[in-house]
């Protein structure tokens, strides 16, 4: 049994549906399993939930590599940042916040360890999670701009929003 299934165990039974979710979207399909990990990654980073990332990055690293791991954990950190920053400036509405330059460090976003491209899917993901509409919209563009799919998009998306609920589910007493 997988960490991830292993953990998936203890949901309890409120939480089935997102139990055979976790088990479908975490299956392979129109991802590599580069994205598809990676974003389960970023998504359970970006959810705060150690024990799912535990789990996640045990299981993924059966079939991609550390740089791979190390990009998914700091898309999340990254947009950790920039989706407070971000969300902050769309949602006060105000165009002079715009006029004012974040000067937040993220050269990592610019220069990953892996694929550029991949990274960004991972960013998406992780900001799907983070709720941020001009974060998700910036980094939707890339991917399709970087070649990949609006099916894969959404499959990453789908990932993401999995990843989350099973987060909140294995909070639950």
């Amino acid at each position: 049994m997988s960490a991830v299934e292993q953990l998936a165990s203890e949901i309890c039974d409120a939480g089935r549906d997102i139990k055979l979710n976790l088990q479908a979207v975490l299956a392979p399909g129109s991802l590599t399993p580069e994205q598809r990990w990676g974003v389960a990654i970023a998504c359970a980073v970006a959810s705060r939930n150690v024990r799912l990332q535990v789990a996640v990055i045990a299981d993924a690293r059966a079939e991609i590599s550390a740089a791979v791991v190390e990009d998914a954990v700091a898309a999340a950190a990254i947009m950790g940042m920039n989706n407070v920053y971000y969300r902050f400036r769309h949602l006060i509405g105000k165009p002079s916040y715009g006029d004012w330059p974040a000067r937040l460090r993220m050269n990592r976003l610019v220069r990953p360890a892996g694929n550029k491209v991949d990274f960004e899917l991972y960013a998406l993901a992780a900001s799907a999670v983070g709720g941020c509409e001009s974060c998700m919209r910036a980094h939707e563009r890339v991917v399709i701009e970087g070649g990949l799919t609006e099916e894969q998009v959404h499959d990453a998306i789908r990932i993401a929003a999995t990843v989350h609920a099973a987060a909140i589910c294995l909070e639950v007493a």
